[in-house]
């Protein structure tokens, strides 16, 4: 089986959020199980640094409503093939992928994932200009939404739509349907047509043959209100074509026992070095250097969505309970000011970095006893695996992937062997609050948490069972085409 997996960020080259991650470990699982992947991604500056050598594989020019731009094929330093669309005039700039340095949306965003979805059809239809034809094209994300209505158009192989988050629709003004040189047809309830505009993941959603999301949880939730927005009547229709499949985690990244961003490695065989990371954590954030005091980790988008308000509104009554804090994430400015002048207000007992760090996320992981992660909604999230896999019992609302992925501690689940950290229902602060005070009564009880700690490492979220599954789905569209 030959699976394109058109993307527009991949770890480690270039990274924004959780679908990078997806992109950088999912292929090569995939390989490791007997598929063909080749990743399609655009040629960021980071990502042309990347590439050892240069080879081309194909030349696009006069695509009408795109500049010219020509295919190079590389490799990931795990084997995973790349074909990398350069584009200089699109994306050769400062900046992150989607916004330019200042913040905002970069103006051309219409035209640099537009070419992204066309090429990605080009490559899955006939006349492709390689020799190796995928047999199904896997998008993900509004950036290579178009990609499905291409290939439709143009009689191309069968694609998967998968969603990673659908708050990020890619929408435009219903002009773009010309720009992109899309059949007026397509432009309507049943095609590319939002609210009077064009989005690009509504003519994924619509478009392709099958629709995955990174959590079955997230998968029964979109298809109403609120988190359907706007989208959900289109996909409780697609009900019987929409899967969801939780995400894994590059456990060699994330592995306690390796890992090389901590103070001291450890496994759940031996548990010495959590508290030689604690310390260090403690150190590096400017906190009390206590082992016994509850040292609770948060590293998130600054954000309304991750609920990171409720957690800053209950701060104070969290200081008196007593437990420290020990935060890193980046985001709404007011937040982030919240966040500053608590750690201001309680120095030693909260500090707060203000931007992202690979090293001092891993550091929160091993030496945090508990993590926080309170979102409002999350489709699959990432860090309650982290945190399980470092012995951090994670503190989450019972949402999407967090609902798939945490089993709250009870006496029932301490004895059953299933309990993995602790759940709240319900977005209010009292909620949250209470929620920690019963994790913080538990950590109090040492035996018992340790055999908490102990499930968490015990929990397996490799790759493996996640690849299964898309490899399930790719084989069934393929076979419902012929």
């Amino acid at each position: 089986m030959k699976v394109l997996f058109a993307t527009s960020e991949i770890a480690p080259l270039i990274k924004t959020g959780g679908l990078a991650d997806v992109s950088g470990a999912l292929p090569a699982a995939l390989r490791a199980i007997g598929v063909d992947v080749r990743v399609l991604v655009p040629g960021y500056p980071a990502v042309m640094s990347h590439l050892a050598q240069i080879n081309e594989v194909a030349a696009f020019r006069n695509l009408p409503g795109f500049p010219d731009s020509r295919l190079l094929a590389g490799e990931m330093d795990n084997g995973v093939p790349l074909l990398v669309l350069d584009c200089p005039v699109l994306y050769q700039r400062e900046g992150g992928p989607y916004n330019a340095p200042q913040g905002h949306d970069w103006h051309d965003n219409l035209q640099r994932f537009g070419l992204l979805s066309k090429v990605g059809a080009i490559l899955g239809s006939p006349g492709s200009p390689l020799d190796w034809q995928p047999d199904v094209v896997n998008c993900n994300d509004w950036q290579t939404g178009l990609t499905p209505a291409y290939l439709r158009f143009a009689q191309g192989a069968p694609s998967v739509m998968t969603i990673h988050n659908l708050a990020f629709q890619g929408i435009f003004p219903p002009s773009a349907l010309h720009d992109l040189h899309l059949p007026a047809s397509s432009f309507g309830i049943a095609g590319l047509e939002y609210y009077g505009n064009l989005s690009f993941l509504k003519g994924g959603l619509f478009y392709a043959d099958h629709i995955t999301t990174v959590s079955p949880s997230y998968a029964r939730e979109i298809q109403h209100e609120p988190l359907g927005f706007g989208m959900q009547g289109l996909l409780a229709n697609r009900q019987a074509d929409l899967t969801g499949i939780l995400n894994g985690i590059d456990t060699e990244e994330w592995n306690p026992a390796r890992d090389k961003f901590i103070a001291k490695t450890y496994s759940a065989a031996r548990m010495t070095g959590k508290a030689e990371n604690k310390q260090a954590l403690q150190a590096q954030m400017g906190l009390e250097q206590n082992p016994d005091i509850p040292l609770l980790g948060v590293v998130s988008r600054f954000t309304y969505q991750k609920g990171l308000d409720l957690l800053l509104e209950i701060a104070p009554g969290l200081m008196e309970m007593p437990v420290q804090l020990a935060m890193l994430g980046s985001g709404e400015p007011q937040m982030q000011q919240t966040a500053r002048e608590l750690a201001a207000r309680y120095p030693g007992r909260i500090g707060v970095h203000v931007g992202f760090s690979e090293a001092l996320s891993h550091l929160i992981e091993a030496g945090s006893d508990m993590f926080v992660m309170p979102s409002r909604f999350e489709p699959c999230g990432l860090n309650q695996f982290y945190s399980q896999r470092y012995g951090t019992p994670p503190i989450v609302h019972a949402t999407g992937g967090l609902a798939d992925s945490v089993i709250d501690c009870s006496a029932e689940t301490l004895a059953n062997g299933t309990a993995s950290g602790f759940v709240f229902s319900g977005m209010f602060a009292g909620n949250l609050y209470t929620t920690i005070q019963r994790a913080v009564e538990v950590y109090r009880e040492p035996r018992q948490w340790k055999a908490l700690r102990k499930l968490c490492m015990g929990k397996d979220f490799s790759w493996e069972t996640s690849a299964a599954a898309y490899r399930d789905v790719f084989e069934k569209v393929i076979q419902q085409r012929r």
